[in-house]
């Protein structure tokens, strides 16, 4: 088996882990692989060195962002991720520094399933963007609030008066979505959610979609193109009278997930529920 570690790059704590964790695999007779800047710094071996294909975990450690730059940079690898939780507020990167090694232990012996996570998919012409997360529009250096038109299948739903809209996915619901006052969606729903950034009516809510719905959006304000991001990383500008169009990629984002772990029990830590059973 070959697994593939990604410690973070700006974090001291995650290159001195790594080392241990590669020692712990190959006692356990794994073959570590690791990006080629980093794999001499950890004693792993390059991934230019070996057939990617191989790979059958991706071992991220830091926290979901770290989760999200390993999706977008290596989206053609088809393997699975698991997070090592380096930060603070993670829900994808949910395995504690403190359980690491019954952690692995587990991944090992097969304690765990794989989830196949929604991505969607954003196009302006040829222009492509994928998000694990969410695909935002924002109003960047505009100054005024914009105002963004959008139709379900065809469908007119509303123009919002806002700083953007967040579309996410239910892997994305507990991030920028949530803070947005966007719902928590339960990542097993085939779904997504529009979130809209501070607009100017109150009565502008979220909404659930089915994730089988095509969204197109229009930038309606005659002011300076605003900021298509996907995940808070790739991005490209959309001019006024621009339709974005929005709809399930083909592709899905793999998540393992181990059974000494539980979605509601990462839910209850990193929110500081403090609700008991009685």
């Amino acid at each position: 088996m070959m697994i593939a570690l990604f410690p973070h790059e700006h974090k001291k704590q995650s290159f001195e882990l790594a080392i241990h964790i590669r020692e712990f695999l190959e006692d356990q007779g794994i073959q570590v692989v690791a990006e080629d800047e980093k794999a001499e710094a950890i004693g792993a071996v390059p991934i230019s060195k070996i057939d990617p294909t191989q790979i059958k975990f991706l071992i991220a450690m830091g926290g979901d962002g770290t989760i999200l730059r390993i999706c977008h940079r290596y989206s053609h690898l088809d393997a699975a991720i698991l997070g090592i939780n380096l930060g603070h507020l993670g829900f994808m990167a949910d395995v504690p520094v403190s359980d690491i090694y019954p952690s692995l232990s587990d991944l090992l012996n097969g304690a765990y399933t794989i989830e196949h996570r929604l991505i969607l998919e954003a196009s302006i012409e040829k222009k492509i963007l994928r998000g694990v997360n969410d695909i935002v529009l924002h109003r960047a250096q505009n100054y005024s609030l914009i105002e963004l038109a959008i139709q379900v299948d065809g469908a007119y739903v509303n123009t919002f008066v806002a700083d953007g809209v967040i579309i996410a996915t239910p892997n994305g619901s507990t991030a920028y979505s949530l803070a947005a006052g966007g719902p928590i969606l339960s990542p097993q729903l085939d779904a997504m959610v529009i979130t809209p950034i501070c607009p100017h009516t109150i009565s502008n809510r979220p909404l659930v979609l089915a994730a089988s719905n095509k969204i197109e959006i229009e930038y309606l304000s005659d002011y300076d193109p605003i900021d298509v991001r996907a995940d808070g990383l790739d991005a490209f500008p959309m001019k006024s009278g621009d339709k974005l169009n929005i709809q399930r990629s083909k592709r899905k984002f793999k998540l393992v997930n181990l059974h000494r772990h539980e979605y509601f029990s990462t839910l209850r830590t990193k929110l500081g529920w403090s609700g008991k059973l009685r």
